[in-house]
């Protein structure tokens, strides 16, 4: 499934719970995801957290931000059985 966020196409990757809300995601998403090649978002208290994350051959790669790593981030920093998603781009509209 896409979806279009800005003039962004990205591709839904995992929707827990049905936990993605396009309106929320366009009050979220600034330019400062522009150079991630996933987003990854869960919600905590209500609220909804955004981080970004790349794959090893991205120009920002930092080990910290390893898309392999999602998991593990999962595990530490969100709450057990929390509604998450991951959305990665596809291409900018323009």
């Amino acid at each position: 499934m896409q979806i279009k966020i800005h003039d962004t196409l990205y591709e839904v990757i995992k929707n827990e719970k049905d936990a993605i809300d396009i309106e929320e995601l366009e009050n979220c998403i600034t330019d400062y995801f522009d150079n991630f090649d996933y987003i990854f978002g869960d919600y905590a208290y209500g609220k909804l957290r955004l981080k970004g994350f790349n794959n090893k051959d991205n120009k920002n790669f930092k080990p910290y931000n390893d898309i392999a790593t999602l998991d593990s981030y999962i595990e530490k920093y969100c709450a057990y059985g929390c509604r998450h998603f991951v959305i990665s781009r596809v291409k900018p509209l323009k």
